[in-house]
């Protein structure tokens, strides 16, 4: 279990997320036109999973801004912004926002890549969305990176992430 806090209120989560050097656990997500992808369908490239609440708030909508800044840069990489939001709110945002370098995955139908990533949060208000949280994984599957936001509203540490690829 991880302690986070929510505007500085104690929050948890259900466990806690992937060790570096540890293999990735495979996902099902559900893709805006309602397709499912897994990680395996990344396979040969490098991933980074920004996971967040709610596209609907302003730190995680910051996070994917931010991002799909960056990802057009990037080599043989995918940037993956993964919460629990509907796949319809999340390409909504999308379009509006002229989103076009990440892919929005949806954990809706079962929460089931929270609970495999430890990152489901298990009370406080926004209980059973996901953590603020980045995992970082190379083209082989193993976790390179991993950082588990401990204030929810914070933003995740970017160069970190990047840093790693």
């Amino acid at each position: 279990m991880s302690k986070i806090t929510l505007k500085g209120n104690p929050v948890n989560t259900i466990a806690t997320l992937p060790e570096v050097g540890a293999q990735a656990k495979d996902f099902k997500l559900v893709n805006s036109d309602l397709g499912v992808k897994t990680l395996k369908d990344y396979s040969g490239s490098k991933v980074i999973l920004n996971i967040f609440p709610s596209i609907d708030t302003g730190t995680c909508a910051t996070s994917v801004r931010t991002f799909n800044k960056s990802a057009a840069a990037l080599e043989n990489t995918k940037v993956l912004c993964i919460s629990r939001d509907l796949p319809f709110a999340m390409g909504r945002f999308c379009g509006a926002e002229g989103i076009e370098n990440v892919e929005v995955l949806s954990d809706f139908r079962d929460g089931s890549f929270g609970k495999d990533y430890g990152l489901t949060i298990i009370d406080g208000p926004l209980e059973a969305l996901h953590s603020r949280a980045i995992v970082v994984i190379d083209e082989s599957g193993k976790v390179i990176h991993n950082e588990q936001v401990s204030e929810i509203v914070d933003e995740p540490n970017y160069e970190a992430a990047l840093a790693v690829l």
